[in-house]
């Protein structure tokens, strides 16, 4: 058997290995970090994820997922009491919105929470704690892999409508595609409230 070897050569037996590099936003915890390339001949390689990147951010992961979605989806806004996401887009490009409801959801006042919007593309990840929603307008067709702390049983999704005033995300479309879910979700006030009433 031949090998052809591209770009390069072995040099030794080890390879070092990356660091996370992960990025801080302004909400607190919601973190981001680009995947790093290694391209020669054949194409390119890339980590997505090693479990000492989040371990020292006290998560483990036990599901991963794979979302696809046209032009023009929307998918959102959902949150969770018990469960941190991992997202990785690996092709195309998102606006991932995020809305802290962290002092809300703990009895705080019903009052305009921190939200920002970020442009993810294809090797951008966002790390999104418990208690922050999210969200994201597939600006071109989106390949999202999400990795989450909880197995899916359905006791903690929860969502709020997409347009809520009180997220103030000023998304850049008036008619996105929706499932019937996110069509019919309630106002964020309203969703905290019947939270609160259990």
């Amino acid at each position: 058997m031949k090998v052809r070897l591209i770009g390069g050569s072995i040099v030794g037996s080890r390879m070092t290995a990356p660091k996370a590099n992960w990025l801080p936003t302004p909400i607190e915890g919601v973190l981001t970090r680009a995947v790093a390339f290694n391209s020669d001949g054949r194409g390119a390689f890339g980590e997505l994820w090693r479990e000492s990147w989040t371990a020292g951010l006290g998560l483990h992961f036990t599901q991963a997922n794979l979302s696809l979605s046209d032009a023009g989806v929307l998918r959102g806004l959902h949150f969770h009491e018990r469960q941190t996401d991992l997202w990785v887009v690996l092709e195309g490009r998102a606006l991932v919105a995020l809305v802290d409801l962290r002092p809300m959801l703990s009895g705080g006042d019903l009052v305009q929470p921190p939200s920002q919007t970020i442009e993810l593309t294809s090797g951008d990840t966002v790390v999104i704690p418990t208690g922050v929603a999210h969200g994201f307008l597939a600006l071109e067709p989106v390949r999202l892999l999400y990795l989450v702390t909880n197995e899916y049983d359905g006791t903690d999704e929860h969502g709020f409508a997409w347009s809520d005033p009180l997220a103030a995300l000023g998304w850049p479309t008036d008619e996105p595609t929706l499932s019937e879910r996110d069509a019919a979700a309630p106002s964020l006030t309203e969703a905290l409230r019947s939270m609160r009433e259990r």
